[in-house]
């Protein structure tokens, strides 16, 4: 009996060049990156922080329990020190990662 399909193949790594391709692609992978940025957590108990720059320059940033808690810790800070601009963007910033997480 012969095969059907080819299976799984190995694909080079090389950047995606169509644009298009590329914001999906990096789209899905950010995804993927904070689900399993959310297991690790959950899982071991573990403080985590990703921060990831867009092809198209925005940023998108996950934290457990949050990434400025995260973030002043690795810095040394007891606590940290945000303005009231910073921590409403840092709240609008949750919202959407947790109706983007919710979607998912």
């Amino acid at each position: 009996m012969m095969k059907k399909t080819l299976g799984r193949q190995k694909v080079e790594m090389v950047k995606i060049t169509n644009e298009s391709h590329l914001l999906v692609t990096f789209s899905k992978r950010r995804a993927g990156l904070f689900k399993k940025a959310s297991e690790l957590s959950t899982l071991c108990g573990a403080e985590v922080v990703i921060v990831v720059f867009s092809p198209s320059k925005k940023v998108y940033s996950f934290g457990h329990p949050s990434a400025d808690a995260v973030i002043a810790r690795f810095l040394g800070h007891e606590r940290p020190e945000t303005s009231e601009i910073i921590e409403a963007h840092h709240n609008t910033n949750m919202i959407e990662h947790q109706m983007y997480l919710d979607q998912v």
